[in-house]
């Protein structure tokens, strides 16, 4: 497995963190709406105590949280990859370009010699 510079660990740290709080605010909106509904609906919703009712909201935003900054991390990786995969491929491609005028460099001036 290749070695990770300091910049691409940070690089992708950074997009893990993004991720985590995108996904925070989302599924905290969520579960702060469900406990709306909870409240106006729900006796046994209104009968809970606030320190569980916290709870119930801080769980589904630290699942959010953990969901979206994995979804983010994985397209990162992803993509990562396949801009390195790119650029590998485009020396081996200019390598072998290279290769190729070489060899027609060497076949003009074999033409020359003889003419």
């Amino acid at each position: 497995m290749p070695r990770r510079t300091e910049e691409e660990v940070s690089a992708a740290g950074a997009e893990a963190y993004r991720g985590a709080l995108v996904g925070a605010a989302k599924w905290g909106l969520i579960a702060g709406g469900l406990g709306a509904v909870g409240y106006f609906v729900s006796p046994i919703y209104r009968g809970l105590t606030v320190q569980f009712k916290v709870y119930i909201q801080l769980s589904g935003m630290t699942f959010g949280g953990w969901i979206e900054a994995d979804r983010r991390l994985r397209a990162y990786e992803f993509r990562t990859r396949r801009e390195k995969k790119r650029q590998n491929d485009e020396a081996v491609w200019k390598r072998w370009e290279g290769m190729i005028e070489q060899q027609e460099r060497r076949e003009q001036e074999q033409k020359q010699e003889k003419s």
